[in-house]
């Protein structure tokens, strides 16, 4: 079943004292941070709602379920702090049976002058482990059969995903080491460019290095998932051509419907599906827009989503709403140097900026509010399957073979 999943009661770090061997940190609600909202159906509509769920294996294909403070000035401090504490009980209330989290080029790059060190991404993916460990509710997932048993048993699969190599540096054998880990999706480059190749930020985008077809095919050998969500555009074609197996785009919009270097253009769009792989929608605030849905909300995301569909079919959709429990917009604002949005925004249209995106607030009301998307748009039940869960279940049939 995929409805609400076990209560879970645990709260991050509480095997530990607070302020004797962590400092604490005064977290934002991961429920009703702000007003709920529902995609609106039909009363005829809500059954056929509850039966997908209950019948297929719903996975999201990039989120953050970390949980953030209330003020973004303590972000910095708290990320530093090593211990990202993990919504439980958000996820508690999330129809998802798999996640992919993304942990960026570590936990959280966004305060390091420098990069992410080797040391540091494997200490905090540690930490991360550990805390997972304290609770049996959401569980690290390794393999295709742990997500069709947390959808058996309404847990939720917890799949480890670092959006950037860069931690890596020239060194082959981290890539065994990050499998080993439990890693299971890999980015090329996020945003900045690497040893692999560019990433969006970059002016020029010199494509895939010599070292990066060297990490595409190791990447392939040890079974993980390579993901080009944040890399440039020739880099992300010339990664499809290198690799024996489909790729990703785990969260990722059309540039066709709003120029920014955050979407794809159709000529990637198409190779990624091309080559057998699957691209997850976003959401991020500011992201997925549109001339004709400039304010971000759950209806500019579907626009995305159909653009999408129709340019490379249905088996080859799903959502990859990026979201995350707290403030993401002012997350953007704090650290828009530090990410792809500040140059996404350059030379575009001006927009409306909202303080969040209606319907896809959270990963819990993103899981509700897909399901119905799908519904009131009139897919058929054996797509909605797909998009859910049975397009990433495929790729991950033969990546993680």
């Amino acid at each position: 079943m995929s409805l609400t999943k076990r209560p879970n009661r645990y709260r991050s770090w509480s095997y530990l004292e607070s302020g004797r061997d962590y400092r604490p940190f005064d977290l934002s609600a991961e429920v009703d941070r702000v007003p709920p909202s529902r995609v609106p159906l039909a009363a005829a509509d809500e059954s056929r709602v509850q039966r997908l769920l209950e019948e297929n294996v719903y996975i999201s294909l990039h989120e953050h379920t970390m949980v953030f403070p209330r003020r973004m000035a303590d972000a910095q401090d708290y990320t530093r702090s090593g211990r990202v504490s993990t919504g439980f009980e958000g996820l508690s209330q999330c129809h998802f049976d798999a996640i992919f989290d993304g942990l960026l080029d570590g936990i959280l790059n966004f305060h390091s002058k420098h990069g992410w060190k080797w040391s540091e991404v494997v200490e905090d993916l540690g930490l991360r482990l550990c805390d997972l460990a304290h609770q049996d509710v959401v569980f690290h997932a390794r393999t295709v059969a742990d997500i069709h048993r947390a959808h058996a048993e309404n847990r939720v699969a917890w799949i480890a995903h670092l959006e950037g190599a860069a931690m890596i540096e020239n060194e082959l054998d981290r890539i065994d080491v990050l499998y080993g880990l439990g890693v299971r999706c890999l980015g090329v480059a996020y945003s900045e460019s690497n040893a692999l190749g560019s990433g969006l930020k970059e002016p020029g985008d010199g494509g895939l290095t010599t070292f990066g077809k060297q990490a595409v095919r190791r990447m392939n050998q040890v079974g993980m998932l390579i993901d080009c969500s944040h890399a440039g555009s020739r880099t992300t074609l010339d990664t499809v051509a290198a690799s024996a197996k489909p790729i990703a785009l785990t969260h990722i919009g059309a540039r066709a419907l709003w120029e920014s270097n955050r979407l794809a253009p159709d000529e990637v769009l198409e190779a990624v599906a091309a080559k057998g792989g699957v691209i997850g929608v976003e959401a991020a605030p500011h992201t997925t827009i549109s001339a004709k849905h400039p304010r971000h909300t759950f209806d500019a995301v579907m626009e995305h989503f159909q653009y999408i569909e129709r340019l490379v079919g249905i088996d080859h959709v799903t959502f990859g709403p990026d979201t995350l429990y707290g403030d993401h917009v002012g997350l953007h604002d704090a650290y828009t140097a530090n990410l792809s949005i500040g140059e996404a925004r350059r030379n575009t249209p001006p927009f409306p900026k909202v303080d969040y995106v209606e319907g896809m607030e959270n990963p819990s009301e993103a899981s509700v509010n897909i399901v119905r998307g799908l519904v009131r748009a009139g897919y058929s039940d054996p797509d909605i399957a797909k998009v859910m869960g049975g397009n990433v279940l495929r790729v991950l049939n033969e990546v993680w073979a």
